[in-house]
C-alpha cells in the first residue's frame, strides 16, 4: 500500500504540472493579443507566443500521459491487493459462511464490484484531483483577469451543487440495487450452466429461458433507474457552464466595450471559463462514480469483515507425537440455524478401530463425521482426539491428519494426476499411481489415451459418477491420513468394483483409524463396530452379528437388503 501512495502522490505532481501547461495557454493568448494591439509594450513578439503555446501544448499533452499511467496503475494495483485480500478471506471462512452464501453472488462481487472500485480508485480519483486543481486554478486567474465577472460567471455553480448533492443521496440507494440484481443474474447463469444437464432432462428450457428473462428485466429497470438520475445530472452539469458562458458573453463583451477589461483578458477569461465546463460535466460522472464504487465497496465489505465460526484456537496444543487416531464423542450435541441435529452422542473410537456408521437420509450420519475435521463448530470438551479437545488442535494439525472423502466428489478443472495429487502437495508419480490403484482406478486410467494427464472437465464432467468418486478417494489416500472417513463413497459403483476397492482399502488401513458412512450395509463388511443413527441419535451399535442378534434397525435393513438381492436375480 505504501508504493500506492507514493504512485498517487507522484500522479498528482504531474496532473499539476499537466493543468499548469494548460492553464497557461489561455494567459500567453491573452498576452499575444495585448501584444499585437500595442506592440511597444510586449516583451516578445507574437510569433514567439505563438511558440510557447505550441511547446505548453505538448508539453501538457506529454505530462498528461504520465499523469493518467501512474494514477490509473495505483488504482489497478489496489484492485490487485484488494482481490488477493477478498480470495484469501474466502479461504479462512467455513462451511456456516458458504452454506447461506450463492456463488453467482460472490463471483459478482469479486469482478463487478472489484471493478467499480478500481474505477473509483484509479479514474475517480485522477477526475476527482483534476477538478479540483482546475476549478481552484482557473476561478483564481479570472479572479486576476476581473474579480466583479468572476463572481457573476460562477453564480450557477453552488446552485448545481445543491441540486446534485440530492440526486447522489438517490444515486448510492439505486446503485447498490444494481449491483444485488446484477448478483442474481450471476446466480442464475451459473446455476444454469453448472445444472444444464437438468435442465435439459425436464425440458425446462422455456421455462429457465423466463425465469432468466424476469432476472434480466429486474436488473434492467435497477440499470435504468442509476441511468436516470445520472440522465438528470449531466444537463445540469451542461446548463450550469452555458449559464456562466452566457453571463460572460454578455456582461464581458460589454466591459470590452466600455474598456473596462482588454481583449486579450476577455479571451483568455472566456478560455478559463471553457476550461470549467468539462470538469463540471465530469463532476456529474465522478459523484455517480463514487456513488457506484461506495455501494459496492460496502458489498466487498460484506466479505471482508465476515468471520469464521470455526477459529484457530487461542492456546493451542499441538502433539509432539502427531494425532494417533483416537476418537472420543462425548454427551455431544450439535444444531445449525436452531435446528437440532445430533443429541447426546456418546461414543468412544479405539486408535486403529474401523467404525461403520448407517441410518436412513437425515439421521445425522455426515453431520457426525464432518464435526471431526471442524468443518463446523463444536461446543468445548464434546469431541475428543487423542484425548484433547478437538477445539484445542491446530486446524493444520488436524485437518492434516483426517483423510476425508465427502458424499460429493469435488473434482477441480485439472488433469486427473493433479486431483489426485491435490492431497499431497508435491506427490510423486509413483505415490499417485499407488493411490490410484487402491482407490481402483488403475483400469480407468490405462483407458485413458492421456492416463493422469486426461482433463476432467468442469467439476469432472467428463467422469462417470463412479469414476469421480474413485478419484476423491485416491485424494484422501495419497496424503496418507490417520483418521480416514469415507462418507458414503461407493455409491455410484458396482458391486465388482466396490469389492475390489474394499479389498484393497483393507491392506491400506493398517493402524489407522476409519469410519465408514453408508446408506448400505455392504461396504460395512469387516467393521469391528457398527453404528445405527436415527434421528440424530445413536440407536444401535455393536458388531454384525450383534445387530442382527438384536432384531431391531439394523436387522430391518439388512432383511430389506436381502429382499431386494433375491429379486434382482429373479
Amino acid at each position: 500500500m505504501l508504493n500506492c501512495r507514493w504512485s498517487y502522490l507522484l500522479g498528482a505532481l504531474l496532473l499539476i504540472g499537466t493543468n499548469i501547461c494548460g492553464l497557461a495557454i489561455p494567459w500567453l493568448m491573452k498576452l499575444a493579443i495585448e501584444g499585437l494591439q500595442h506592440p511597444a509594450s510586449v516583451r516578445f513578439s507574437p510569433a514567439q507566443y505563438g511558440g510557447m503555446i505550441a511547446a505548453a501544448a505538448v508539453a501538457q499533452g506529454i505530462i498528461r500521459v504520465f499523469s493518467r499511467t501512474t494514477l490509473l496503475n495505483a488504482g489497478r494495483r489496489i484492485e490487485y491487493l484488494l482481490r488477493e485480500d477478498l480470495y484469501g478471506k474466502l479461504l479462512t471462512l467455513d462451511m456456516a459462511y458458504f452454506s447461506s452464501w450463492r456463488t453467482g453472488d460472490i463471483l459478482s462481487r469479486l469482478a463487478n464490484d472489484l471493478t467499480n472500485v478500481r474505477m473509483l480508485l484509479g479514474f475517480g480519483i485522477l477526475s476527482l484531483f483534476n477538478t479540483v486543481v482546475i476549478y481552484s486554478a482557473a476561478v483564481f486567474l479570472m479572479t486576476r483577469i476581473s474579480p466583479y465577472l468572476t463572481f457573476f460567471a460562477i453564480i450557477p455553480f453552488p446552485l448545481m451543487i445543491l441540486v446534485v448533492k440530492r440526486l447522489s443521496a438517490s444515486m448510492f440507494h439505486r446503485s447498490k440495487r444494481m449491483q444485488e440484481a446484477l448478483s442474481m443474474l450471476s446466480t442464475r447463469v451459473e446455476e444454469n450452466v453448472s445444472a444444464a444437464s437438468v435442465v435439459k432432462a425436464y425440458c425446462r428450457e422455456e421455462g429457465e429461458v423466463e425465469t432468466f428473462r424476469q432476472v434480466c428485466e429486474s436488473y434492467s429497470d435497477a440499470s435504468m433507474g442509476v441511468a436516470k438520475v445520472r440522465g438528470a445530472m449531466l444537463p445540469i452539469m451542461g446548463a450550469t457552464g452555458a449559464a456562466g458562458t452566457l453571463i460572460v458573453l454578455f456582461m464581458g463583451g460589454g466591459m470590452v466595450i466600455r474598456g473596462e477589461m482588454t481583449l486579450g483578458g476577455f479571451v483568455a477569461f472566456n478560455g478559463y471559463l471553457a476550461m470549467l465546463v468539462w470538469p463540471t460535466i465530469m463532476f456529474g460522472w465522478i459523484l455517480n462514480l463514487m456513488q457506484r464504487g461506495a455501494a459496492s465497496m460496502s458489498r466487498l465489505g460484506e466479505i471482508l469483515h465476515a468471520s469464521a465460526e470455526v477459529m484457530e484456537p487461542e492456546h493451542p496444543v499441538d502433539p509432539a507425537d502427531g494425532i494417533r487416531g483416537e476418537i472420543e464423542f462425548r454427551n455431544l450435541s450439535f444444531s445449525y440455524r436452531e435446528s437440532g441435529m445430533l443429541r447426546g452422542i456418546n461414543l468412544k473410537i479405539e486408535q486403529g478401530a474401523r467404525i461403520g456408521i448407517v441410518g436412513v437420509i437425515g439421521s445425522g450420519k455426515s453431520t457426525l463425521v464432518r464435526l471431526i475435521p471442524r468443518m463446523w463448530e463444536v461446543g468445548d470438551g464434546m469431541l475428543l482426539i487423542d484425548g484433547i479437545d478437538v477445539n484445542r488442535l491446530p486446524l493444520k494439525t488436524l485437518r492434516n491428519s483426517v483423510g476425508f472423502i465427502p458424499q460429493e466428489s469435488f473434482l477441480f478443472s485439472r488433469s486427473i494426476g493433479e486431483n489426485i495429487g491435490y492431497g499431497k502437495p508435491g506427490a510423486s508419480a509413483a505415490e499417485i499411481e499407488r493411490a490410484a490403484r487402491i482407490a481402483g482406478l488403475a483400469k480407468d486410467i490405462a483407458r485413458f489415451p492421456d492416463g493422469f494427464d486426461t482433463i476432467v472437465g468442469e467439476r469432472g464432467v467428463t467422469l462417470s459418477g463412479g469414476q469421480k468418486q474413485r478419484v476423491a478417494i485416491a485424494r484422501a489416500l495419497i496424503k496418507e491420513p490417520q483418521i480416514l472417513i469415507l462418507d458414503d463413497p461407493l455409491s455410484a459403483v458396482d458391486a465388482d468394483t466396490e469389492e475390489a476397492i474394499l479389498s484393497e482399502l483393507s491392506a491400506y488401513y493398517g493402524e489407522r483409524t476409519v469410519l465408514i458412512v453408508s446408506h448400505r450395509l455392504s461396504p460395512l463388511r469387516g467393521c469391528d463396530r457398527i453404528i445405527v443413527m436415527e434421528e440424530g441419535q445413536i440407536a444401535e451399535q455393536g458388531s454384525h452379528e450383534e445387530l442382527l442378534a438384536l432384531g431391531g434397525r439394523y436387522a430391518a435393513i439388512h432383511k430389506e437388503e436381502q429382499l431386494k438381492a433375491e429379486i434382482e436375480r429373479m
